[in-house]
């Protein structure tokens, strides 16, 4: 992922679902509607957002630092600073009290009090150090390292590196399985990578060549599904054991995350192009696209409550670049500089 999404706008109707569809799941898929905005302010970058269960807490990658805000009152209680080559992944560690996130521009990544805020350590990754992720099999955190297409794998208890993982080509984000597996996005070879995480060695690699540029990827552990959102427009459903595309969906354009509501079985892409692609899980094999939420341009990323459904996003306001070309996205229109903001999307009865 990146931060170029910051260069996209607003869009109308925030609280308005945009389309719905089949009539059969009218009654059970909640609508959503934006509740609550939270003005993060500058810097007007941003990436990944992550929501920590156990703390209610969210983490949002916001430029130089990560701007923590609380997921139910939306109180902001501080940022974690000193990363002025931009943040991008964040990870937190269960009962270790302490999270991590990256420095993308120096290719490092950084360990810091969840309590404080306050930097641990920094540690050596690569360049464009991009997602991080906690696997809850191995103890391990993955930074991926996206254009060199490398893993940094991390030893929480010692804040060192315990292995560098060669992909191969450009990778996007990742997903642990709670199985022993982590799996990434290759972007560059429109694939899914297999890691197994007590070896630290790829153990499997699936092309999906439907998927142009994947970037978001979620899981359902339950069903052994894995969810792909792609740039053209589609996303992609695996299985996550044999690698075969099991169904392929229509999402909005420009998408940059996906997510899982394991409790309403949804799946989420957050769309550049202001909205919010939900697509209903009936069971393993059948898949059927439901809504399209409004939301707002740019809002690219995203995390999911699982206990309430809340989804959270973060845009900023802008202006339309006369002088830019209409089809160059990253220039078409100018952020009105201190607006970036967290959205609280919460799904209604």
């Amino acid at each position: 992922m990146d931060n170029r999404f910051s260069y996209l706008s607003v869009a109308t109707c925030l609280a308005c679902v945009i389309a719905f569809a089949p009539q059969a799941f009218a009654q059970s898929t909640p609508l959503y509607s934006v509740t609550k905005t939270v003005v993060l302010g500058a810097p007007d970058h941003w990436d990944f957002v992550v929501f920590d269960p156990a703390s209610h807490k969210v983490f949002v990658a916001h430029g130089d630092r990560v701007t923590v805000v609380d997921g139910r009152t939306g109180t902001i209680l501080g940022n974690v600073e000193g990363l002025p080559g931009g943040t991008h992944g964040i990870a937190i560690v269960p009962g270790a009290e302490r999270g991590y996130t990256d420095d993308g521009r120096a290719g490092t990544a950084a360990s810091f009090d969840l309590d404080t805020l306050k930097l641990i350590t920094t540690i050596k990754a690569d360049a464009d150090a991009d997602a991080v992720v906690f696997d809850p099999t191995s103890g391990h955190v993955f930074v991926v390292d996206g254009d060199p297409g490398k893993l940094t794998v991390i030893d929480p208890k010692s804040d060192s590196v315990v292995a560098t993982i060669d992909a191969g080509g450009k990778l996007e984000t990742a997903v642990a399985g709670g199985n022993g597996k982590l799996y990434v996005n290759g972007e560059e070879k429109k694939e899914i990578i297999r890691v197994d995480t007590a070896t630290n060695q790829i153990d499997a690699r699936w092309s999906i060549p439907n998927c142009t540029s994947p970037h978001g990827l979620a899981i359902d552990p339950e069903a052994h599904r894995l969810f792909s959102s792609c740039a053209n427009n589609v996303l992609v459903v695996v299985d996550e054991d044999t690698g075969a595309t099991v169904a392929t969906l229509p999402i909005g354009t420009r998408s940059d995350a996906a997510a899982f509501d394991p409790k309403r079985k949804l799946i989420f892409s957050s769309n550049g192009d202001g909205t919010l692609s939900v697509i209903a899980e009936k069971d393993a094999n059948s898949f059927v696209t439901v809504a399209s939420v409004a939301t707002k341009q740019g809002a690219r990323t995203m995390a999911v409550d699982p206990e309430s459904g809340r989804v959270f996003l973060v845009a900023a306001d802008t202006t339309l670049n006369p002088s830019a070309d209409p089809s160059d996205f990253r220039h078409r229109y100018v952020v009105t500089p201190g607006s970036a903001k967290l959205l609280f999307l919460d799904p209604t009865p």
